[in-house]
């Protein structure tokens, strides 16, 4: 297996390097993911999901000391992630250093630390985050597993890995919660 990954990791390089988008396993549900600092890779993912883009998306880092990279991160949100239990995709504010396509008009940002070993490892050796998008056609319910994912949808993207899919990781997306602000957060969706 180890073999294996690491295989699906190079490829999946090679593809978000290319400016690519990938059909991959994230620490939740199956999702489309591309360079989040790269605006034309960003547009393909829209393109593929008949997604509006005033639909923001989530972007995937692989440590917390990362997000000040990208937006405002208060010193007590580390914490905060801990001490949640499963994944947690906080929007912060002030985004910067993405796609400006990435970007919501409030200038916030969706950001999840992951962790898993496909995902964790492809972030850490990419360099950047990856967006990461529900594997699935706008107002279409999100795949739980490989097999719900539509193969018109399959076809559209440029790489799909191949490993994990009988995995089911999650049975939904992760709760998403927004800083404010003012330091306080609102919950956006359990």
């Amino acid at each position: 297996m180890e073999k294996l990954l690491q295989r699906e990791i190079e490829n999946s390089l090679k593809t978000l390097n290319d400016g690519k988008v990938i059909l991959y396993p994230t620490d939740t549900i199956w999702g489309l993911g591309c360079d989040a600092t790269n605006p034309s890779a960003v547009e393909k993912i829209y393109k593929i999901k008949n997604r509006q883009q005033e639909k923001s998306m989530i972007i995937l880092l692989d440590s917390i000391e990362k997000v000040s990279d990208y937006a405002d991160c208060p010193p007590y949100i580390e914490d905060l992630i801990n001490s949640t239990n499963g994944p947690l995709t906080v929007i912060y504010q002030n985004a910067r250093n993405l796609a400006k396509n990435l970007i919501a008009k409030d200038n916030t940002i969706a950001i999840r630390v992951v962790k898993g070993e496909y995902c964790s490892e492809l972030i850490k050796r990419f360099g950047k985050p990856i967006v990461s998008t529900s594997a699935n056609f706008s107002g279409y319910p999100p795949p739980v597993t490989f097999d719900q994912i539509s193969p018109e949808l399959i076809e559209k993207v440029d790489y799909v890995v191949n490993v994990f899919r009988n995995r089911v990781k999650s049975v939904r997306p992760s709760k998403i919660i927004k800083l404010e602000s003012d330091g306080l957060f609102k919950i956006i969706r359990e």
